[in-house]
């Protein structure tokens, strides 16, 4: 895996990986601040494992959303002292075993993003099941 990223000025960046790009922003203006990109990174990884286990299941679906909140340590560098994973699934309630397992399997096993931050941060989630 590589990415090449090049400065475009203040603290924006752009970087890009193959034919794709994401612009960063240390402001937060003009893009999605670095440490934001790990906890997408955390989120779109649990969440493509979670969809690929959810379809083996055979268990419908109609949306999944994943919200990822992070605490920060005080000194510098500040980083991760607490990962909160919210997974917000509509699909009958009947499947809350099942949804659970994918995300269990997703965060304990799967995810490569939540076992190189978890090293450093605990990451805990939380089910809503919207039906």
């Amino acid at each position: 895996m590589r990415t090449i990223t090049k400065w475009i000025k203040g603290e924006e960046f752009e970087s890009h990986q193959q034919h794709n790009h994401l612009k960063l922003d240390g402001k937060r203006e003009r893009g999605i601040s670095p440490k934001a990109v790990l906890l997408s990174g955390l989120a779109a990884c649990a969440g493509i494992d979670v969809v690929e286990i959810l379809q083996k299941m055979r268990v419908h679906f109609d949306s999944l959303e994943i919200d990822t909140e992070a605490t920060m340590t005080e000194g510098i560098p500040k980083i991760f002292s607490h990962i909160e994973v919210v997974f917000k699934i509509k699909t009958n309630k009947i499947n809350r075993n099942k949804v659970t397992k994918a995300i269990e399997l997703s965060l304990e096993k799967y995810c490569g993003v939540a076992t190189m931050l978890r090293k450093n941060s605990p990451i805990s989630y939380t089910l809503v099941i919207e039906e």
